[in-house]
């Protein structure tokens, strides 16, 4: 694609939703589970079911911070020869069609890959930046000076425990959104904490004006929902994969889609009124198109090929 300002064009979004009265939905799933084909035909299906952010895993062998439903489908895609080149494939496909992208990696393979060169290749493929769970309060010089150097968000995990000090010193390293989890423990393995999660939200508020997107553990519509009133977005993705454990691609499709429009229609309430503008592909493999009122363009790229390796 070429390198664009993909920080901003992230930014832009979570601002839009905000100014629509609702939180950004962000839905996450693996490069490469149940194939690469497959996983990028899911994403895209995310995307028409109501996906705002699409948040792309690339499969570590020890995910420390997920649970089971996650490691194994990473472990598939690493069986399967999924590559980090795979993961850039992925972003450029949404890219091009006009969906805003983050990557979620370990810090290992960044460095393995090296800091300069993945934040380079995010950025030409069109991705908007990348979540390193495990990057200790984003303490990687080369790593902020290529985000910042390629326009990438730098985003990082705030515990729900996090001091007040320890809060300050992550969100002061993150761009695009501080990603607020909702409960302690690893992904999948409890329900979100509500209460927590929006206290934690309040706490991250008092020491930056960066958005605040929350995950862990919000797996239903309901749950959604209660986060919706405080965060800027909302992020869900072990309910999504999940779903891609049905007997066939097809109908894990269905499932998926029909997740993604409850978790959607959960933050529509009455209160923020309803959305106005929504852009979604008009096929997958296709562009975008506007289905409401807005000023979405009629198309926008296309979503290019699927065969890149490492």
């Amino acid at each position: 694609m070429g390198e664009q300002d993909g920080r901003a064009w992230l930014e832009s979004v979570l601002a839009a939703k905000r100014e629509r009265g609702r939180p950004a939905l962000i839905g996450y799933l693996p490069i490469g589970h149940p194939s690469v084909p497959a996983s990028i035909e899911a994403m895209f299906a995310m995307v028409e079911a109501g996906v705002d952010i699409v948040e792309i895993g690339l499969p570590h062998h020890d995910p420390v911070m997920d649970g089971p439903v996650i490691r194994q489908a990473t472990e598939s895609a690493l069986r399967g020869g999924t590559r980090i080149a795979d993961l850039f494939t992925a972003v450029t496909a949404l890219a091009s069609a006009g969906v805003p992208v983050v990557c979620m990696t370990y810090w290992e393979p960044v460095e393995r890959y090296g800091a300069e060169r993945f934040a380079r290749d995010l950025a030409i493929a069109g991705g908007c930046g990348a979540i390193v769970p495990d990057l200790p309060d984003g303490r990687a010089p080369e790593w902020t000076a290529s985000t910042d150097a390629h326009g990438l968000a730098r985003i990082l995990v705030v515990p729900p425990d996090a001091s007040d000090e320890r809060i300050s010193r992550i969100a002061s390293a993150c761009t695009g959104f501080v990603y607020a989890a909702g409960r302690l423990g690893l992904t999948g393995s409890g329900e979100v904490d509500v209460v927590q999660a929006k206290n934690l939200v309040d706490r991250v508020r008092r020491v930056t004006t960066t958005s605040v997107c929350v995950g862990f553990g919000i797996s239903t519509p309901a749950h959604a929902a209660e986060v919706a009133t405080s965060a800027d977005g909302v992020i869900v993705g072990t309910a999504l994969v999940e779903c891609l454990a049905a007997p066939s691609l097809d109908a894990g499709l269905t499932r998926l889609t029909t997740l993604v429009g409850s978790l959607a229609a959960s933050l529509y309430t009455p209160s923020r009124g309803p959305r106005t503008t929504a852009c979604v592909p008009a096929a997958r493999g296709g562009g975008i198109r506007a289905v409401s009122q807005g000023g979405c363009p009629d198309t926008i790229g296309s979503t290019g090929g699927l065969t890149e390796s490492l």
